[in-house]
């Protein structure tokens, strides 16, 4: 195992101790969606509060966001951290062998389930920033304003809970696929229904040094140099793409920042802070959907956001609110928006767009329009319905962007850098990753 842990190395891949409730845990309890996820709906989240009680949960180890604003901040953060010792000292928690878990996730909204790999990756073999080459990058702008209280909380946390998904370029499906094609003949870590109606998870122990080593060889080929630079013309190999978590990933990249400066070359190499637990995906798995992410204006300026887009070269043409939609999922050079609201529907098209993504081509815009207008709000919307619904009533103007194609993804990162943010979405919020597994990140 140790030399093939070496070899993952390599790819900033670590082999990971991870930490799973006890026998007598009830998962379904255990078990709650990401913390970024429903963060204006605190009902949510008082239901999940409910449900819960008193049992194990990780709900007491994480800290919703839609409670940031609340001056108990402090306080909610001291008890995350207590929680976290207490499942260690009440014995809450057992270790694992070294080895990864391979989870599938069924949702309500997609008839395949979603695959992925449980793993730790090396923090050294990532940066967030402008114009980043590491190994591991984020796809979206990191907004450095937002990591302050997620590393106060890791600062003194004796545990990371992942939500972290992390996205490799496998067409070949070479490394998560065949795992699961003899899942059945995997040790079964947890088999059970997600609260609130989220869908199903089932979890497997993968620690064979024969799948290691199949794992490994398949990161080898993926990573290589010269077949990378023939695919994308880049000398600078992106193995792993955050898709979600980015916020996350900086947060613990931040802190090992501050905590190895202490550290002498030995303790740096195998400090547990230097990696994190993420979730590995691949971006053609088909139980995974690439959701655009639309544009709703509150107390909308209409005629002067119209004026705006036909200025920067956006061409109009009114038709019925479905048609519009439709027309944006047509293939082609342009760049195609539809566009709803309380009198009027059409497509708005970028004949010779500037950016990359049609995401990019608007976000611009929209930039400049609403540091004019101080007094209307943007909010950012999943799903055509509830954007239609929404944008229809009087005052607001509603903006349908195309889907993001997953074949022009990792292309798109790598001669582009992030992408614009609210981009994409992997998913509905109850498709989101649930925290079930965790790490010890103190010796």
């Amino acid at each position: 195992m140790k030399e093939i842990a070496k070899k993952m190395a390599k790819f900033g891949v670590a082999i990971p101790k991870i930490y799973l409730p006890v026998k007598g845990v009830d998962y379904s309890k255990w078990a709650v969606v990401a913390c970024d996820q429903y963060s204006s709906e605190r009902e949510y989240w008082e239901d999940v509060k409910a449900f819960t009680k008193d049992a194990p949960s990780s709900l007491n180890m994480v800290f919703p966001e839609c409670y940031l604003e609340d001056t108990d901040k402090a306080e909610r953060i001291k008890k995350i951290q207590l929680a976290m010792k207490n499942a260690l000292d009440k014995g809450l928690l057992k270790e694992l062998e070294p080895g990864f878990v391979l989870v599938e996730r069924y949702s309500p909204f997609e008839k395949q389930p979603r695959k992925g790999l449980v793993i730790a990756v090396d923090l050294e073999a990532y940066r967030f920033g402008k114009d980043v080459t590491s190994l591991i990058r984020p796809t979206e702008g990191t907004i450095v304003e937002r990591l302050p209280p997620r590393m106060e909380i890791r600062r003194g946390a004796p545990l990371e809970l992942p939500h972290i998904m992390l996205l490799i370029d496998d067409p070949d499906r070479s490394i998560i696929e065949p795992l699961y094609a003899k899942m059945a003949e995997l040790e079964e870590l947890y088999n059970f229904g997600l609260m609130m109606g989220a869908g199903r998870v089932r979890g497997a122990f993968v620690s064979s040094d024969k799948d290691m080593e199949a794992i490994a060889k398949a990161l080898e080929k993926i990573a290589d140099a010269k077949a990378y630079k023939e695919k994308y013309a880049s000398d600078h190999v992106l193995l792993f793409a955050v898709g979600d978590g980015n916020h996350s990933l900086a947060t613990a990249k931040s802190v090992w920042e501050e905590i190895k400066k202490d550290l002498g070359e030995q303790e740096k190499a195998d400090h547990p802070a230097r990696f994190a637990l993420v979730e590995l995906v691949n971006i053609y798995d088909e139980g995974l959907p690439f959701h655009p992410i639309h544009r709703v204006l509150f107390k909308a300026d209409e005629a002067g956001l119209l004026a705006d887009i036909k200025a920067a070269g956006g061409l109009f043409e009114a038709m019925p609110w479905e048609k519009a939609v439709a027309s944006t999922d047509e293939e082609s050079s342009e760049h195609r928006f539809a566009f709803v609201s309380e009198k009027q529907s059409g497509l708005v098209r970028f004949k010779k767009p500037k950016a990359k993504l049609a995401a990019g081509t608007i976000q611009e815009i929209l930039d400049a329009h609403l540091k004019a207008r101080p007094t209307t709000v943007i909010d950012y919307i999943h799903g055509s319905d509830s954007l239609k619904m929404l944008a229809k009533k009087p005052g607001n103007l509603g903006l349908y962007l195309p889907p993001i194609d997953k074949g022009s993804f990792f292309a798109t990162v790598i001669k582009d850098g992030v992408m614009p943010r609210k981009t994409f979405s992997m998913g509905e919020a109850p498709e989101k990753r649930f925290y079930i597994e965790a790490r010890k990140i103190v010796r």
